[in-house]
């Protein structure tokens, strides 16, 4: 039977062959890349111990594109990670990696756990990630791993650490201005001094830009501080972040209306505020020599409101055009009960009424709805962890073992109002609030705690000088309470336990080539959010209002992984690095985000079995002035049971607006082939150019999970960056953004054209809808050491 592991196994036999050969070329330069084996970084552990591909990014990789940027690095520099713009702002995206998904949309199953200095950065409510909390200048390294058990809850596809930058590591400051198109410009700063025994560190960063689309600014601010002391065995930070952000991204556009203008919008605004606070606490103290005690905890608050503007499937009743009612016959209602009046009589569509087909505007609308939420969120918790890099019986042993403790406490609000279409497809006062009882519109309060336990150990043993033995586990314990604040429809308790185990083995076939092989297993519970939107009778907007739902079950990653990494030499001063793994995750109650019969609402739903296999291979060149590097990834996302799904949108849907899932279907948003590659070259000691970029395959637009429909196309996209180090505390830079103006989409759905006049493109009827991606964008700016 073809398998997708049969071209890549054979590279990755030809690279460790010629790795092997490459012995007797000369010396290679060693050089040992300690990583953490647990959220808390710990001692370390050298990576090749590591049963599993794991790419490390530090500080060089983040600036590779000339300013600081860790999701740009993540995406140039990753294989099988890719950035999806659903919301279509550049500061919002959702990385996929191996199929799943860290985002900061609630509509999105989390299957990736991302930690900040050993804290768990998933939000409680959601599980969701906030990439714009984070400065781009304060972020030291990076590490990106597939399944590991000890990464807890989140992590089915992988985990993500982020390391951010102290005193005793960054010393000095720097400034750094940027400005270029689409009103773009940001400053940071950041300076970091000790005296051997104390140290801080204090970074910030300023963003405002207008956006390339219509109605789309944003402004950015966060703030990172570490104050640090050290002694003779112990350790002690205390860091902090804030940051305070106003974006818009107007989501997905139909294709028609992209074709009459690229940079046009739907429906608008789509509006996100975040503010956030979080202080951390850690301590490192070295009981003995290779054995260390940590304590990490944190609090938290987040503040998210949102503010989305959608067209509305409404008009005159049937039976009373004086009053609104939905398209399925359900009359709007005020708070107080009342119908709703048919109150947009003088719309400004009525002059354009002839450019479309049945057009009634002079019978009252076209109406827009406005959702708005406001998330609270308070967090906290704590790690204890226990490292010891001691011998036993002779042989090398690494173990670790922590408990850890998060507690998430959440109070939810939801709306929706009515109000007239403007011509742009924004909304214009006055707004009527809706309370339909008993019906599919209705205001939301709701207040969750969620609870999670966890033990963990994980022990690298030397069998061996070349043979390695891992053994972890981590048993997780899970709790999630709702609490009604309106009435006692959302009330509900939940509990969820599981222990995960994993098993691995890395072999040095020569000292410069390792072997490796991992099985482990991970879960993830239902959040608040999910267990409140789970009924196909009563779903939610996808602006997540919530009702009361049936319990969902927790997801069960079981993962395989196998591969090989070397390095060597060619020629005096060359040396090539390069990896190849093969890897295979099974998803057991996968839960999925499906739409409903009602347009723009969706429920949550356990979607059975689901798998996320491929191959990843990669190749990077460095000697002292030129380095290249070439990354490959094939990932077979796919559906492993029946399902009929609700996609209304979908052309390819029943007459009652279903789709057939069948196994074997590819899950949407999840391109099968990608390549990145780069190269950078010091012209001089002083002038340095770089290209890198990115070739996509095409993937399946989402409420299309039947395969039924094109894919959004896939693409080539180049950059380019130089930099010129003026002086020893000056240096200029630039980049040019998707270098040749491609014009290509990194995201697809459907969405009801029909429902909404577009004067740029009248009687539009394709329901396909696309984000679109950049247009050529070029940045330039200074960097300034003192």
């Amino acid at each position: 039977m073809r398998t997708p592991y049969g071209p890549g196994l054979g590279i990755l036999l030809a690279l460790a062959s010629s790795s092997a050969l490459a012995q007797g070329q000369g010396r290679i330069d060693e050089e040992i890349i300690v990583i953490g084996t647990a959220p808390v970084l710990g001692l370390g552990v050298d990576r090749d111990k590591i049963a599993a591909n794991v790419r490390v990014f530090g500080s060089g990789d983040l600036r590779r594109g000339g300013s600081s940027g860790f999701l740009r690095t993540l995406e140039e520099g990753a294989g099988s990670l890719a950035l999806m713009h659903a919301q279509n702002n550049p500061f919002q995206p959702s990385i996929t990696y191996r199929g799943f998904e860290a985002s900061p949309l609630n509509g999105v199953a989390q299957g990736i756990a991302v930690y900040v200095n050993g804290a768990r950065f998933n939000q409680p409510f959601g599980d969701t990630v906030n990439w714009d909390l984070l400065p781009d200048v304060a972020v030291d390294r990076m590490n990106l791993e597939g399944t590991n058990a000890t990464f807890g809850l989140n992590a089915l596809g992988g985990s993500l650490s982020l390391q951010m930058k102290d005193g005793f590591g960054y010393e000095g400051g720097e400034l750094e201005i940027l400005g270029g198109m689409f009103g773009r410009v940001r400053g940071s700063f950041q300076y970091g001094a000790n005296n051997g025994t104390y140290s801080i560190y204090v970074a910030g960063s300023g963003l405002t830009e207008d956006g390339w689309r219509d109605h789309s600014p944003s402004d950015l601010r966060q703030i990172y501080a570490d104050v640090g002391w050290r002694g003779e065995r112990s350790e002690v930070h205390l860091n902090f972040t804030g940051a305070d952000n106003d974006m818009t991204g107007n989501g997905t556009t139909p294709i028609e209306l992209l074709q009459a203008r690229r940079a046009a919008v739907f429906t608008h605004p789509d509006n996100t505020r975040n503010e956030y606070y979080k202080g951390g606490l850690s301590g490192t103290y070295n009981i003995a020599d290779n054995t260390v005690l940590q304590l990490n905890a944190y609090y938290g608050d987040f503040a998210q409101e949102t503010l989305n503007g959608d067209a509305a499937e409404a008009e005159g009743c049937e039976d009373d055009e004086d009053v609104l009612c939905l398209e399925d016959g359900d009359m709007l209602t005020d708070v107080n009960g009342d119908p709703i009046p048919n109150f947009v009589t003088d719309s400004p569509y009525e002059e354009f009424e002839d450019l479309f087909d049945d057009a009634e505007f002079d019978e009252g609308g076209p109406y827009a709805f406005v959702n708005r939420t406001a998330t609270k969120t308070e967090s906290y918790g704590a790690t204890l962890q226990l490292t010891s890099a001691r011998e036993v019986a002779g042989h090398g042993n690494h173990l670790v073992v922590g408990a850890s403790f998060d507690r998430g406490k959440a109070r939810f609000r939801a709306s929706t109002e009515v109000a007239a279409l403007t011509l742009d497809r924004g909304f214009a006062a006055p707004t009527v609030l809706i309370d339909i009882a008993g019906g599919p519109i209705t205001p939301v309060h709701l207040r969750t705690t969620n609870t999670y336990y966890g033990l963990y150990a994980s022990n690298i043993f030397d069998i061996t000088p070349d043979l390695s033995l891992t053994l972890s586990g981590r048993f997780n314990s899970a709790k999630t309470i709702l609490r009604d604040q309106i009435g006692t429809a959302l009330n509900g308790d939940h509990a969820y336990d599981r222990f995960n185990p994993g098993i691995g083995l890395t072999y040095k076939i020569v000292p410069s080539v390792t072997a490796y092989a991992r099985y482990t297993e991970s879960n993830r519970v239902p959040t608040p959010a999910e267990l409140s939107c789970a009924d196909e009778n009563a779903p939610c907007s996808l602006a997540n209002f919530f009702v009361s739902d049936p319990p969902l079950n927790q997801v069960v990653t079981r993962s395989v992984e196998t591969g090989l990494r070397g390095h060597f030499v060619v020629g005096a001063r060359g040396r090539v690095e390069w990896n190849a793994s093969v890897f295979n995750n099974d998803n057991d109650n996968d839960i999925i985000f499906v739409p409903s019969d009602v347009a723009g609402r969706a429920f949550f739903r356990n979607a059975g079995d689901t798998r996320r296999r491929g191959v990843e291979m990669g190749v990077e060149y460095q000697t002292e002035r030129l380095s290249a590097f070439v990354d490959y990834a094939y990932v077979e996302a796919t559906f492993r049971s029946n399902l009929s799904i609700n996609s209304p949108g979908n052309p390819a849907s029943n007459p009652d607006g279903n789709i057939d899932v069948v196994p074997g279907n590819r899950l949407p948003g999840v391109a099968p082939h990608s390549v990145k590659f780069g190269v950078g070259y010091d012209v001089t000691s002083a002038w340095t150019v770089a290209f890198d970029g990115r070739a996509t395959s095409g993937q399946y637009l989402f409420g299309d999970e039947s395969n039924s429909t094109p894919k959004v196309p896939g693409y080539v996209v180049v950059n380019a960056n130089t930099r010129y180090q003026f002086t020893d505390y000056i240096q200029l830079f630039a980049m040019v953004q998707n270098l040749f103006d491609t014009k290509y989409e990194t995201f697809g759905t459907f969405s009801e054209t029909e429902e909404v006049p577009l004067l740029e493109a009248p009687n539009a009827s394709n329901t396909r809808a696309f984000s679109a991606a950049p247009p050529i964008a070029i940045y330039g700016g200074v960097r300034i050491k003192f």
